[in-house]
């Protein structure tokens, strides 16, 4: 591979695009706070809640449909010891957008919540919900490499340069971007970045299918050609392990700022359907990549899984199977979507560590001192993201890392703060510790933390213990079942007398909704943290 100027370019025009739609934004959205009844938190962070069904949906799909989202598919769909049927990401995201449509989108719209911590900080307090959201913040910080590692792949495509060059590069690139950039109105750019996906997919799909270097996609499906069957096969001993993964859904904040209830969950029914359509072209390239005679093309033998560059599967083709034109601009779009996934992913864990965390061990916080946390809080959420990449190069490792804390920690919080009235601090507390002690015993081949708790199925293959029991979901439960008893538990023996009322840390017993029903409020210091992530001066 050579490098590309003209892909170097259109990755920079791309880039500025995304940039300008956002300073755009930026600029209407001050205008808005001045006419706003809701202030500019419900403005910054919610579009002033006046987000229309259509524009709900580009930005709700753009959330999760990026750089890491087309690549990591490819990636798996191509990897002869995974294929298309461990490429969940897209029927994951469909039937997560589908439960929270029914299930979670009302209650939380309907209490004009701001952030998905707001219902934690009205009934527990700010100190617990600190707590709470450091796995939150660790899990932004794990979704970090996944977006680095597509625009690594994107610019090792363009300038030949060493992968792991390439993601530190596009590290610091991302890093200046944001903190000069400040938090724009990330709607806006959503709107662009799903175009540009959908654009690229679609403008390459076609030249890709009709080259004559690969061998029929139903004859590739189901036999061992050049690699093995690209749909894959599922071993009975993996069956709960795919269950598992699966069942790592997440949700996101973005319904809260919908128009309406209806509208809403009528962007979680419609995003599960584009998701899905977002999908088949990743998934087409993926399989073209495992049918593909490299002997006959440019790139020549042996094969990118060969030489590690997995990874590098969907742009490899487009680089050597499409047109120059095609390779260049769809490459490009993909870059600008990915650093604005980037750009999103750096301010969302920042924001909720400022928010948060640091506002918590810090009650008294001068504008000047937030400004500098915020800006050295992006360089090292940055540093940190870019250091786990050398982990572990594939996309889709983070990203189930990643789901998999929200998952067995924050799904049960979740669910017993918007449906179980009884729930209390003490039985979060419980639930908490229940549910990270036992995922970290439960280990972690690519932070190589080992397993110790081992459940039926376990196997030591090539010296890591490989659980094959549905370790994440029972992780899940067990929280659950221990926030419910502990909750009761605790509320019988403070109203019954058993305990004396001086033991009651959380009050328990005289446990009101103190916060009025238009939403959580957020102290001086959260609003002005939130308020310099909108900063845009140096």
């Amino acid at each position: 591979m050579a490098l590309h100027i003209s892909g170097l370019i259109m990755m920079v025009i791309f880039y500025l695009l995304v940039l300008g739609i956002g300073i755009w934004a930026s600029l209407k959205s001050k205008k808005m706070e001045k006419n706003s009844a809701g202030g500019q938190m419900e403005v910054s962070f919610l579009a002033n809640r006046r987000v229309t069904l259509a524009v709900g949906v580009f930005t709700m799909t753009a959330t999760w449909v990026g750089g890491a989202f087309i690549i990591g598919v490819a990636e798996t769909v191509y990897d002869p010891t995974k294929g298309l049927i461990w490429a969940l990401i897209p029927l994951q995201m469909s039937v997560s957008f589908i439960i929270g449509g029914l299930f979670f989108a009302k209650p939380m719209r309907d209490k004009n919540y701001i952030t998905m911590m707001d219902p934690f900080q009205r009934k527990y307090g700010k100190t617990l919900t600190g707590l709470l959201a450091i796995i939150p913040f660790i899990s932004e910080v794990m979704w970090v490499p996944v977006t680095l590692i597509s625009l690594g792949v994107t610019l090792s495509i363009f300038s030949d340069l060493p992968l792991s060059l390439c993601i530190w590069i596009s590290a610091a690139v991302a890093v200046v971007y944001t903190v000069l950039g400040g938090l724009y109105s990330v709607a806006f750019t959503d709107v662009i970045q799903l175009s540009l996906v959908f654009c690229s997919l679609w403008l390459g799909a076609p030249f890709v299918l009709a080259s004559d270097v690969y061998t029929d996609l139903r004859q590739t499906a189901f036999n061992h050609t050049f690699q093995a069957p690209w749909l894959g096969r599922l071993e009975p001993d993996d069956v709960w392990i795919w269950i598992d993964n699966f069942l790592a859904m997440d949700f996101h904040q973005r319904t809260l700022s919908s128009s309406s209830t209806a509208t809403a969950r009528m962007i979680c029914f419609i995003a599960a359907g584009v998701v899905i359509v977002l999908g088949i072209p990743p998934v087409l390239i993926g399989a073209v990549a495992a049918s593909t005679d490299w002997n006959l093309t440019s790139y020549g033998s042996p094969s990118p899984y060969e030489r590690g560059q997995a990874a590098m599967a969907l742009p490899i083709i487009l680089l050597h199977l499409t047109p120059t034109a095609v390779f260049v601009v769809g490459m490009g779009a993909i870059a600008g979507a990915a650093m604005s996934s980037t750009d999103s992913c750096l301010l969302a864990a920042t924001s909720i560590f400022t928010t948060n965390i640091y506002t918590l061990i810090r009650h008294q916080v001068s504008e000047r001192e937030l400004q500098w946390v915020i800006r050295l809080s992006i360089v090292v959420v940055g540093t940190v993201g870019t250091s786990l990449t050398y982990l572990d190069s594939r996309t889709l490792a983070f990203w189930i890392l990643s789901s998999d804390l929200t998952y067995t920690v924050m799904l049960p919080q979740l669910i017993c703060i918007l449906f179980v009235g009884s729930s209390s601090a003490y039985g979060a507390v419980a639930g908490y510790v229940v549910a990270f002690v036992m995922r970290v015993l439960c280990g972690e081949p690519v932070f190589n933390l080992p397993a110790i708790l081992r459940f039926p199925g376990c196997s030591l293959e090539d010296g890591v213990y490989v659980q094959r029991w549905p370790f994440k979901t029972t992780c899940m439960l067990s929280s659950l079942v221990t926030i419910l008893v502990f909750s009761y538990a605790t509320s019988l023996l403070f109203n019954k007398g058993i305990l004396p009322e001086r033991w009651d840390l959380f009050r328990v017993k005289t446990q009101e909704e103190t916060a009025p029903a238009d939403g959580a409020k957020l102290g001086e210091n959260d609003k002005h943290a939130s308020e310099l992530m909108l900063d845009t001066r140096c």
